[in-house]
């Protein structure tokens, strides 16, 4: 759901989350949230929290459907490397959705969880229970998922003070010009295309870092290593996009044209390292790359995986 203001004479100077607290049936703090996380735009641009309004300001607030209060358990097949008492370490198949929204309320990583697993984490509430970070829909590969709030808290921790490493796996089109480097910017909303993210100025994004190591080229393609020292929306996908070099098989970021009958990009999550919350133990976890992935590798010429990757 979408509203749209017009800030007004007696709005000049105020601030935006003043502003729109008294506009909105919504807290102060969540009006931050969403300004944040790109879901309000002043002139079709993100801005700060504190931003101060000028008298003709449009401003669009995009607010989030209503959540799903129940979302019942489902016997779905998932691939569970790893489970304690306290984490369960998940191979997350290309094509599902990790967590229900509005319009997909089964047939997620949640709905499956519900099912396989007894107990979750309640810190993301009964949407996202145990859910420290995501992957795309149709992006496969490794992610933590905490069973109690205490798990939950110091893997969020981790993943903030970058101490828990994430790394990809991605074809990607073209020889990149420099074999290894870091790509450092800002990413929002776009304010037409809502569902894409794209490199902003300082003050209209959020941070994002990615390192990126080529591994092999073979004809016009390149199998490239990323990792994620910040986890924004979509951030390897537009991070390689931006450097000219989009993912093989992105629908949204990637050439229309060629996708090569593939399911979903040539993305996978192959390796965590995560330092255990209640051993204090460092434990690295690794998943095999997708069939579709290997059998692009080996048509291509792009190389032996196995051998090249540590």
């Amino acid at each position: 759901m979408e509203k749209e203001f017009v800030a007004n004479v007696d709005a000049k100077n105020m601030r935006l989350d003043k502003f729109l607290t008294g506009k909105l049936d919504i807290t102060r703090s969540y009006i931050k949230t969403l300004i944040a996380g790109g879901d309000i735009c002043v002139n079709d641009k993100v801005v700060k929290a504190g931003y101060e309004l000028k008298e003709g300001d449009k401003i669009l607030v995009r607010l989030p459907e209503p959540r799903i209060t129940h979302i019942l358990p489902e016997k779905i097949d998932i691939d569970i490397v790893y489970e304690d008492d306290d984490i369960v370490v998940i191979n997350k198949a290309q094509g599902m959705i990790v967590h229900p929204t509005s319009s997909v309320k089964s047939g997620t990583l949640v709905n499956a969880l519900l099912y396989h697993i007894k107990n979750l984490s309640g810190i993301n509430g009964k949407l996202r229970p145990g859910i420290v970070h995501r992957i795309d829909k149709d992006t496969s590969g490794l992610l933590v998922v905490a069973k109690n709030d205490k798990a939950h808290l110091d893997l969020q921790k981790q993943i903030q003070e970058k101490t828990c490493k994430r790394y990809y796996l991605a074809v990607t089109y073209g020889k990149f010009r420099e074999e290894e480097g870091e790509i450092e910017n800002y990413l929002a909303r776009g304010a037409d295309k809502y569902e894409k993210f794209f490199v902003v100025p300082y003050s209209q994004g959020r941070y994002a870092k990615t390192l990126y190591k080529v591994i092999s080229y073979f004809e016009g393609f390149s199998l490239v290593k990323f990792e994620l020292k910040t986890g924004r929306t979509h951030q390897i996908r537009v991070h390689s996009n931006y450097l000219g070099h989009p993912i093989v098989g992105d629908k949204l970021y990637g050439r229309k044209n060629e996708n090569f009958g593939l399911k979903g990009q040539l993305l996978h999550a192959y390796k965590l390292e995560l330092v255990h919350p209640t051993t204090h133990k460092l434990m690295t976890f690794t998943a095999p790359l997708p069939m579709q992935f290997k059998e692009f590798l080996e048509k291509h010429n792009l190389g032996n995986v196995d051998e090249n990757i540590i």
